[in-house]
């Protein structure tokens, strides 16, 4: 399931770059018909999707190689990695932007074929907020930041792309040019924020953050109705590395218990984690019961 798990990623990461590629044709070609500077910088975004998504790609195929001597804890890390550099390239497209929006303001210009590029862009803009659905979705689905991130900075070209094409329309409608860099200026601001967003959450990740609520309560109770038989297991601690969840605990057992009794609960409580949390790498620390610290997780 895992090698089918990255099979499916890898080929993800390789249909965003084509569909990023298709992206900036379109939007290219738009700029090219009208010579609007909004469209200009939606491109030059595109361009930096293209490279997030090789950079996806580069992720996952690191993140997809087995532990090894150097790296006893396996690549997963990776993902984080490109998302932080995802993050970093939103926020490097956000001051392109504004820099162009700058310029535009002392040499507004009137547009040629505006609506032909209108166009041409919607449909880029269509294209992309499919896609974005898709790799978010899936992101969370899969358990790979790397893919979430990519679609989140779809997201974030399908806002600043949404905004060009409203500031574009409204220029052309009531003759006022100047509106072009101004609403493309107040879409980079946005974006700026969703860059900084992806850059705080990817962080946590590489800093072992732990994870929501809601996850560390499915630990404790999956640890707590298959220990039977064991005291209590104390310490409790989980993380994520990408796809990989890590957990690792004490878990108190009484003294008169020989090894392989110990083992059988452990084996018992390994399975209903990697249950629950799939593919979970499980460490369990046996202590006889006069380490016992009367808290952590009760068994049932």
């Amino acid at each position: 399931m895992a090698t089918l798990l990255r099979d499916r990623t890898l080929r993800t990461a390789l249909a965003s770059m084509a569909v990023g590629l298709a992206v900036l044709a379109l939007k290219l070609a738009a700029w090219a018909l009208t010579g609007s500077v909004a469209l200009l910088s939606d491109a030059l975004e595109s361009i930096v999707n293209v490279a997030a998504a090789g950079l996806a790609l580069w992720a996952l195929w690191l993140a997809a190689h087995p532990a090894d001597r150097e790296h006893p804890y396996g690549h997963h890390k990776a993902e984080y990695l490109s998302a932080v550099m995802e993050g970093a390239l939103i926020v490097v497209a956000a001051l392109i932007i504004l820099h162009e929006a700058g310029w535009a303001l002392f040499e507004p210009r009137r547009l040629e074929a505006p609506w032909t590029g209108l166009v041409l862009n919607g449909v880029a803009t269509a294209l992309n907020a499919v896609w974005a659905a898709f790799l978010i979705r899936a992101g969370r689905r899969w358990r790979s930041p790397a893919i979430g991130a990519d679609g989140l900075h779809l997201l974030a070209d399908v806002v600043t792309s949404v905004g060009v094409i409203g500031g574009i329309a409204l220029a052309v409608a009531f003759d006022l040019a100047i509106l072009d860099p101004i609403l493309a200026g107040l879409v980079a601001i946005n974006i700026l924020w969703m860059g900084q967003r992806l850059v705080r959450r990817s962080v946590a990740g590489l800093m072992d953050a732990a994870p929501d609520p809601e996850t560390l309560e499915r630990v404790r109770r999956a640890i707590a109705v298959s220990a039977t038989g064991a005291l209590e297991a104390h310490d409790v601690r989980t993380r994520h590395a990408g796809r990989a969840s890590f957990v690792e605990f004490h878990l108190v057992v009484p003294g008169d218990w020989t090894v392989a009794e110990a083992h059988a609960v452990c084996d018992r409580i390994e399975a209903a984690l990697k249950q629950e949390l799939d593919g979970a790498i499980v460490t369990i620390h046996v202590e006889p019961e006069d380490k016992a610290k009367q808290e952590g997780v009760p068994v049932l």
